[in-house]
């Protein structure tokens, strides 16, 4: 599968960059693929960032396309996830794969029950 380039803040490049480093429960194939995500990854300011990239804070409407379900959560660090208010932390293996990325694509990379994809439907930044 084709990898496409990650448009990413500079505060998420350093927050990604900063769990590969540390992060002892990343699997071989998701440190190797976000290491390769990262070293290839448009570091973007802010303010210059396409309106529907994930981010750190976004809302992702996503789905699975095993079986077209659905899910919906903002991106938040660890310490305010609560995935009764649907705030998913970066740091779980879906925000990891979808930071950077845009509306439309699609994201593969590997979950507890192996690897899924999910596409990118819906990315709202305030």
């Amino acid at each position: 599968m084709e990898t496409l380039q990650l448009i990413i803040s500079k505060k998420d490049f350093d927050i990604l960059k900063e769990h590969l480093k540390l992060s002892t429960n990343l699997s071989d194939f998701n440190k190797q693929k976000l290491e390769k995500e990262l070293n290839e990854a448009k570091v973007l300011a802010d303010a210059e960032l396409p309106g529907d990239v994930v981010r750190l804070e976004s809302v992702v409407k996503i789905e699975s396309v095993d079986n077209n379900k659905t899910f919906t959560f903002q991106l938040v660090m660890p310490q305010e996830a609560n995935m009764k208010k649907q705030k998913l932390s970066v740091f779980a293996p879906i925000g990891i794969a979808l930071l950077g990325y845009q509306t439309g694509t699609i994201v593969e990379w590997e979950m507890p029950d192996g690897v899924k994809k999910f596409k990118i439907i819906d990315v709202k930044n305030d």
